[in-house]
């Protein structure tokens, strides 16, 4: 499925995705993309949340790596206030 379409940028700095790439990769309004740009390319990368199985083994990597390390609840409370606490003095 390569699509190739040429497109510009407006002088606000926007870029039309050309129909035929929006349709064959299914993108719709709304969709957030991170970009990154290195050299003299651009790459728009869609950002789309993990499935529920996916999630589930993020958590699970998350809570081993939390036993290996030897961290507490208590240590996330503390992260959770110091985080909260740079905040509000921003």
């Amino acid at each position: 499925m390569n699509t190739v379409a040429t497109t510009r940028m407006s002088s606000k700095g926007q870029i039309v995705i050309p129909e035929e790439i929006r349709n064959s990769l299914h993108l719709k309004t709304g969709t957030r993309f991170v970009v990154v740009g290195e050299g003299d390319v651009v790459v728009l990368k869609t950002i789309s949340p993990p499935s529920f199985d996916e999630f589930e083994e993020i958590v699970l990597q998350a809570r081993q790596a939390a036993i290996e390390s030897g961290m507490e609840p208590r240590d996330i409370e503390d992260a959770i206030k110091e985080v909260r606490s740079n905040k509000c003095k921003s």
